[in-house]
């Protein structure tokens, strides 16, 4: 995020920029079917995140509660967070072995802007379980993980 007028800006710190993420997430989002939160409050680097992903209506994954890994290295925003699945899924931008959301394979990741924030990570994997591509694949039962 940057802030500025008249052709000037100042680039928000990373930690200022996490806390304000921190923030919404504990607040909670639109219609509650998406969250996120610091695993290890004590980290003063605030790297390691855990997401939720309630699965979309008229798919497949209707109704399933869906566990995820968000890591900030030290040039988040810069750079995307590295995300991977913990709850197995079968989605076409997701490593089946390692549950790694692939970057080459979901746009948000491979077109990073620094703008972007954990929560449009959330969001848009929720859209993308709801795409054609990815509503009915057959998954995992339910309750396994990587």
């Amino acid at each position: 995020m940057t802030l500025g007028s008249g052709g000037s800006s100042v680039v928000v710190p990373r930690n200022f920029r996490l806390l304000e993420e921190l923030e919404r997430g504990e607040k909670g989002i639109g219609d509650g079917t998406v969250s996120y939160g610091m695993d290890d409050g004590d980290d003063i680097y605030m790297r390691s995140w855990t997401g939720t992903i309630i699965g979309p209506h008229n798919s497949v994954h209707e109704g399933r509660i869906y566990q995820l890994k968000l890591f900030c290295d030290k040039d988040y925003p810069e750079k995307p967070p590295s995300v991977r699945f913990h709850s197995r899924v079968n989605m076409t931008c997701v490593n089946h072995e390692t549950g790694v959301v692939e970057p080459k394979k979901f746009t948000l990741l491979s077109n990073w802007q620094r703008e972007y924030t954990m929560e449009d990570i959330l969001v848009q994997l929720k859209k993308e379980m709801a795409s054609p591509h990815n509503r009915k694949l057959v998954q995992p039962p339910e309750g396994t993980y990587f």
